[in-house]
């Protein structure tokens, strides 16, 4: 019953006939009254159409969050309310688990097994974590050498925050932005993928519901070129974080220098996951599938560099292609599916181009290395793909594919991996699996990457703090650095003669 019930009110949501922007807690169209298809990967059919948003809309948004800063109550509320206002939309998101679920997997082709125990399920874990950090936001007091003097600090938010979000997790990065950046006190745009907007959209829904004030949340839909670059370029926004590829993040830094407001940015990734001949082979064989296949490869940490030692590596490869092979492939919101489709056309293109490209540059084809066919055809399915024979100079072993494709590749001495993991623009993530706890840690020293699993891999928590070096981007999600991206310290002296 609960769950026919839910599927009514998901269909009712799919069948608005456009669907509209929330500015200024009112849902309105496009300035332009332009909308945009959203397509379901699984099929190529649209889902809806959805209000598009251009820089018209930005300013109108903006305006809002502003008005919402300066005269609203939001950065005046006490802490305990805006607490309670996130753990109320907590609520709301874990009452409409399934239908968020479903909406995910519809729009983003992810299966839906994954959306159901760990997109949602996150999403609300991270509200409910910030939920708790905005009665704990704190100055200090310092004793400084001056005589007479009582010096004190306060963290104050920012002011309006624009936040630009990928679609491979809309639902989560939803989450991650917004949760630390209303916790400590800022007004917020959202702008959601043009891929994936669904998810964001029916967040608002429940925003409203739980009953933000007017203007403290903004999602406008629309796509990177012009919503994006506008919200980015804005002259009254005070901070943008933006999660993507490297390339756009560049041109974001470069869009935000006109008021030199603060940037953040979780970037791309190529990241090294090292099997090593003492680990316990079948449970790191494991770790390698899901390190590069879940959510079909379409993560910024996929263990897409799968580097292992040349005495166990035949027998890696070897049971890697058969685990591959036996995936099911088919549509997210089948139950039995292990791998989805890509999310768009393009990104079919993209990632079937640097299969051909690495088979062309002479690496082989283990297990896969097609886009799948007969009664997928319509959709944007590729097998999984495993690529032996890869020299660390090829394209396929050097650029990011963001896609169902791990190169593996051997390697003998300690400091040799250490520096070929290295050798990479990125610095995301990395994976290492050994049952030597000594090697464990200096693999950790020397690995150049923000997030590093040891016999594990893609996991997340509210708590524990994510991010990259080199070219994977700067500042922090997550834990409680991330509150250093959304407040800012104002010093106060006082003179008690």
């Amino acid at each position: 019953m609960v769950e026919h019930a839910t599927e009514k009110r998901q269909t009712t949501f799919l069948q608005q006939q456009s669907m509209k922007m929330l500015i200024g807690g009112q849902w309105v169209e496009a300035a332009s009254g332009k909308t945009f298809e959203t397509i379901n990967p699984s099929t190529g059919q649209v889902l809806a159409r959805v209000a598009e948003g251009e820089a018209e809309d930005i300013n109108r948004a903006v305006a809002a969050a502003r008005r919402a800063f300066e005269q609203g109550a939001w950065p005046r509320m006490t802490p305990a309310r805006r607490a309670h206002l996130l753990l109320k939309l907590a609520d709301l998101i874990e009452r409409n688990a399934e239908e968020l679920a479903e909406l995910e997997t519809l729009d983003n082709g992810k299966p839906i097994k994954y959306s159901r125990a760990a997109d949602v399920p996150l999403t609300v874990e991270h509200f409910r974590y910030f939920a708790g950090w905005a009665t704990k936001i704190e100055g200090e007091t310092i004793p400084v050498s001056v005589p007479n003097m009582f010096t004190y600090t306060l963290r104050e938010p920012l002011g309006v925050v624009g936040q630009i979000i990928p679609w491979n997790f809309p639902l989560q990065m939803a989450a991650w932005k917004l949760a630390p950046a209303l916790a400590c006190g800022n007004t917020v745009v959202l702008k959601p993928a043009e891929q994936t907007p669904l998810t964001a959209l029916r967040l608002g829904e429940l925003i409203c519901e739980a009953g933000f004030p007017e203007g403290v949340v903004n999602i406008v839909p629309g796509f990177g070129e012009t919503a994006g670059a506008a919200l980015a370029a804005h002259p009254d926004v005070d901070k943008i974080a933006f999660t993507g590829s490297t390339e756009v993040g560049k041109k974001i830094v470069q869009a935000s220098a006109g008021n030199l407001k603060k940037v953040t940015l979780e970037l791309g990734g190529k990241s090294p996951n090292i099997i090593f001949p003492d680990a316990d082979l079948k449970y790191a064989v494991r770790g390698a599938l899901n390190a590069i296949f879940f959510n079909q490869g379409q993560v910024c940490t996929a263990g897409s560099r799968l580097f292992v030692h040349k005495s166990v590596y035949d027998e890696v490869l070897g049971n890697l292609t058969t685990m591959s092979s036996k995936m099911k492939l088919g549509p997210g919101i089948d139950p039995g599916t292990d791998m989805g489709p890509v999310v768009s056309q393009q990104q079919l293109e993209r990632v079937t181009n640097y299969i051909a490209t690495g088979k062309q540059e002479g690496a082989r084809v283990a297990s896969g290395g097609n886009r799948a066919g007969n009664e997928l055809a319509e959709g944007y399915f590729v097998q999984p793909t495993v690529f032996d024979g890869v020299e660390d100079q090829m394209t396929i072993a050097r650029e990011e594919i963001f896609g169902p494709v791990v190169v593996a590749m051997p390697f003998e001495e300690i400091e040799e991996i250490a520096a070929r993991a290295n050798q990479s623009e990125y610095g995301l993530a990395a994976g290492v699996w050994t049952n030597d706890i000594k090697k464990a840690h200096r693999m950790v020293a020397a690995l150049k990457a923000g997030v590093i699993w040891v016999n594990t891999y893609n996991q997340f928590d509210a708590a524990a703090p994510f991010g990259g070096y080199k070219q994977s981007g700067y500042g922090r999600e997550m834990g409680h650095a991330v509150l250093d991206a959304y407040t800012q310290v104002k010093t106060a002296w006082i003179n008690l003669r």
